[in-house]
């Protein structure tokens, strides 16, 4: 028996666009191989569908039951891991980052040791944590928790997440530009860690948005929601995506958060720049009605639908929608292809992130693959060469 696989009589989505040709993966190195050296193969026919690299997920706070902030003990947090790596597949999801809203600086230190980049026997990959806080803007807080908010320049780094954490767990921090410190937090995350820096959560005007990137932020945080609105004359961090330094963006396509013209609109402002997020919470992939706070929110909290929001206000606190979803929403919204859509939760992740491993569907990279069918839903999903998850409807 071969050990390579040629997935053949399909569509390779590479860079937003269709080939039709095969694609060969070595099952016993877990990565895609140059089909041009391969002689002898058993051969996996995808009968006219797609294979794109498995989707990357940069922000979610859970789902299946589960909330990141939700820490009893080591034990009982990594088994909660693996179920939901295993739920992250039925969305086509091959790596995710664990987000962590504002917290109390004990919540960090307790939750980070914990979120180490590692793999997980028929689940999605955890690649590490964004750390969404504490140094935000309390006027922009969403839902998150106000009283807990800091400033950079009192609450350094490793003071709020542990020197040990900034090392290993903690690959993201969305922050406010504006507030004092923000510059040396910025300069610390990045140059002194090699940490991703986003703005998000914040009042700044465009030229401070335009200095933090000077100063090495790359991208903003669910553009448009908690932050100044686009206005003609007063852009604030909102009019970066269109301007000659854009960051990367993610948006959050669920025509909650944002109406899908707006979605629209910030795709094609910047295509690849633009990131797909659900910014999910731990009622995705549960039933509606109430269910209880946690460390971020202390109070009961609504879903309905992708909908949730806290008990009793209009406060939006996440979505409840799948990163599968999210592609054929903004497939929907925008007019762009399929292809282009898959674009927006693989490869321009990857390039944010600085991954080179995966993220898409080059000679050399892990054979995280996702099979879908011509309307973007999930049939199959492939973690380093091996099938991790198909569809109920999907043929044998």
């Amino acid at each position: 028996m071969s050990n390579i696989i040629a997935f053949v009589e399909g569509h390779v989505c590479i860079s937003g666009k269709l080939h039709r040709r095969s694609l060969y993966v070595n099952t016993e190195s877990g990565c895609i191989v140059d089909g041009r050296q391969v002689r002898d193969y058993e051969i996996h026919n995808l009968n006219g569908q797609i294979i794109a690299p498995a989707f990357l997920e940069l922000q979610s706070n859970g789902c299946a039951g589960f909330h990141f902030t939700n820490f009893e003990n080591a034990e009982a947090y990594q088994q909660r891991l693996e179920n939901v790596s295993r739920y992250y597949v039925t969305w086509g999801v091959g790596s995710f980052w664990a987000t962590i809203p504002t917290v109390s600086t004990e919540v960090f230190r307790n939750v980070l040791p914990s979120l180490e980049p590692q793999s997980f026997d028929m689940g999605a990959s955890l690649l590490g944590a964004h750390c969404e806080g504490p140094w935000l803007n309390p006027a922009k807080k969403g839902a998150h928790d106000a009283t807990l908010m800091q400033v950079p320049e009192v609450a350094q780094p490793a003071a709020i997440y542990g020197a040990e954490n900034l090392e290993s767990s903690v690959k993201m921090v969305t922050l406010a530009p504006e507030l004092v410190g923000s510059t040396s937090a910025i300069n610390s995350l990045m140059r002194d860690h090699g940490i991703v820096v986003s703005l998000g959560h914040s009042a700044a005007d465009y030229d401070t948005g335009l200095n933090a990137l000077g100063e090495g932020a790359s991208t903003l945080t669910h553009v448009f929601n908690a932050m100044n609105p686009l206005h003609h004359r007063t852009p604030g961090l909102a009019g970066l995506i269109a301007s000659p330094q854009a960051p990367y963006f993610s948006v959050i396509p669920d025509g909650i958060h944002l109406h899908p013209t707006v979605v629209s609109m910030a795709y094609r402002a910047n295509p690849e720049k633009c990131i797909l997020i659900t910014d999910s919470i731990e009622m995705a992939g549960m039933p509606d009605g109430p269910y209880p706070g946690h460390a971020q929110i202390p109070h009961t909290q609504r879903k309905v639908g992708n909908k949730v929001t806290i008990e009793g206000t209009d406060t939006l606190i996440g979505s409840c929608i799948g990163l599968d979803e999210c592609v054929r929403n903004l497939k929907s919204y925008s007019g762009c292809s399929l292809a282009e859509a898959i674009r927006c939760v693989t490869e321009n992740i990857a390039n944010l992130m600085g991954l080179w491993d995966r993220g898409s569907l080059a000679a050399g990279r892990r054979a995280d693959l996702v099979i879908l069918d011509m309307d973007g839903y999930v049939q199959e999903v492939w973690i380093e060469g091996r099938l991790v998850h198909r569809a109920m409807n999907t043929p044998t």
